[in-house]
């Protein structure tokens, strides 16, 4: 299960912004995953591989960051412009005026090229053994009754271990199913590593065979799971590791990654979701507990609507991207992952943080499995208003995001008022606005940091935050001080 259906209900209604509707999350210590011992992993007898056909030459693949379909039907957003008492062409009544549509693209994160291929993650020094959170550690008979064999008929082939795309040690799999649909379910995750390493990883050529209707491996893997038939679906696994080892030495999968443009969405979303599944998801309860009328309260925005965000902002690899209230750091990895750079995170609740911790640790593993190299990733414990270290990534930031949807009126204001040591241009995304409809520069408010911001709404659509499954809007501010400037100089002109 993913972990934006753990923690989003279908249904469910918005949190208000009010602060005498919101519960205080409370949290409790968790204890670090148990990492089984490994199983005794059957080896079948290895069927012949099936050559694959048509030419080794690589085409070089670029692949987009999916994005809603809504996107294409959105209304304008509307900008809130400061204005001073001394502008004589600006109306008194503070509307918000719309703003002029702009043309974004990827082309604006792309200033500097990331370099995506992990190297260590093709190298064979180490024998790719590192630690990691293996799906039979959660997910086996040893978890008794909540799982059980997905091939009952053929109980001596219930593991299995699974080459990814790198030269990276393989993850061992126990074949069971869970008896209650919500929890982790190993074959769907096969099953997804596959096709995203399909669409991803390998040249049209060889995607399109094993992507056949009638005899490609992805087929006979549905067969073979639907006629209960282990012996047959460990052999097809079997076949696949070879497959995938023989492109890897050919230097196909490092072609690929060499010539992959932006990470695809799905691709994204396998890598957090696997990771989030085997630190946060036997714990996700912890998160779940909350008191009514206080500031810390736990919520997600989701993948699709994180990357709509790095989209829009210009997000690139050359950049600083800081989460202020940043949970089990599932937006700062996206950050490091989806971009490649350099992503801070801040969090208070001690539950969060140390869930945080473990899903970091996961993520990098998981990064290496996958051959990618992401961007530094850097989690803070604490209050982000009294953090040292994060006022100084703040001072750097290009993108900043602020989950402040359940934040009381005097946080936002205290927060706002560190907003003054951004540097100009940087952007901070947050679900309410900083900044007062209707603001005025006046000489009396001169030292205000709404004076400073220049605020443009944007619209989200469905399922795009855990509480959720309603559209809402959110906003973003960017450091502007040229309006402040403009005033004090037509003051002092006086």
């Amino acid at each position: 299960m993913s972990f934006f259906n753990l923690i989003q209900k279908k249904g469910s209604k918005p949190i208000p912004p009010a602060p005498d509707s919101i519960r205080k999350e409370i949290v409790y210590g968790a204890s670090t995953i148990k990492r089984t011992s490994s199983p005794n992993f059957p080896q079948p007898k290895p069927r012949p591989l099936r050559p694959i056909p048509g030419s080794r030459k690589v085409a070089k693949v670029r692949t987009s960051v999916s994005i809603s379909k809504n996107s294409q039907r959105r209304k304008p957003s509307t900008q809130t412009r400061l204005v001073s008492d001394s502008d004589s062409q600006e109306s008194d009544d503070g509307a918000e005026v719309p703003a002029k549509r702009t043309k974004l693209t990827h082309d604006t994160r792309t200033l500097r090229r990331r370099e995506l291929r992990c190297k260590i993650a093709f190298s064979e020094d180490d024998d790719g053994v590192f630690p990691m959170v293996h799906a039979a550690d959660i997910a086996s008979l040893e978890k008794l009754p909540k799982y059980r064999l997905a091939f009952p008929e053929n109980a001596e082939f219930h593991a299995v271990a699974l080459q990814y795309p790198s030269a990276s040690q393989q993850e061992k799999f126990e074949l069971v199913e869970p008896v209650q649909s919500d929890d982790f379910k190993p074959l769907d995750d096969i099953k997804e590593i596959l096709e995203v390493v399909v669409n991803h990883y390998m040249p049209a050529t060889d995607a399109s065979t094993f992507k056949d209707d009638s005899h490609g491996l992805l087929r006979r893997l549905k067969r073979a799971r639907d006629k209960r038939d282990g012996a047959l679906y460990t052999s097809l696994i079997h076949e696949w590791n070879g497959v995938v080892t023989r492109l890897r030495c050919d230097g196909v999968i490092s072609e690929i990654l060499d010539g992959l443009g932006p990470l695809d969405l799905r691709l994204i979303e396998r890598i957090l979701t696997q990771t989030y599944a085997r630190t946060v998801s036997p714990r996700v309860s912890t998160l779940r507990q909350y008191e009514n009328g206080t500031d810390n309260v736990y919520g997600e925005l989701l993948p699709k609507f994180v990357s709509e965000i790095f989209r829009i902002t210009g997000l690139g690899p050359e950049h600083v991207f800081v989460d202020l209230g940043s949970g089990v750091g599932n937006v700062v990895l996206q950050a490091a992952l989806e971009i490649g750079c350099e992503s801070w995170g801040c969090e208070i609740m001690e539950n969060a943080c140390v869930l945080a911790s473990l899903q970091e640790q996961e993520f990098k593993a998981r990064c290496r499995l996958w051959g990618i190299a992401s961007g530094d990733i850097n989690l803070q414990r604490g209050d982000f208003l009294e953090n040292t270290t994060i006022h100084k990534a703040l001072q750097k930031a290009d993108v900043v995001l602020v989950n402040n949807q359940a934040f009381t009126p005097t946080l936002n204001d205290r927060l706002t008022s560190h907003f003054l040591d951004l540097k100009e241009g940087c952007q901070v995304v947050s679900l309410k606005s900083f900044v007062p409809t209707g603001h005025k520069i006046t000489s009396r408010n001169l030292n205000s940091a709404y004076n400073v911001l220049e605020v443009a709404q944007k619209r989200y659509y469905s399922a795009c935050v855990s509480w959720t499954d309603a559209p809402g809007s959110y906003f973003i501010s960017r450091k502007d001080s040229s309006g402040l400037q403009r005033f004090m100089e037509q003051d002092r002109g006086r």
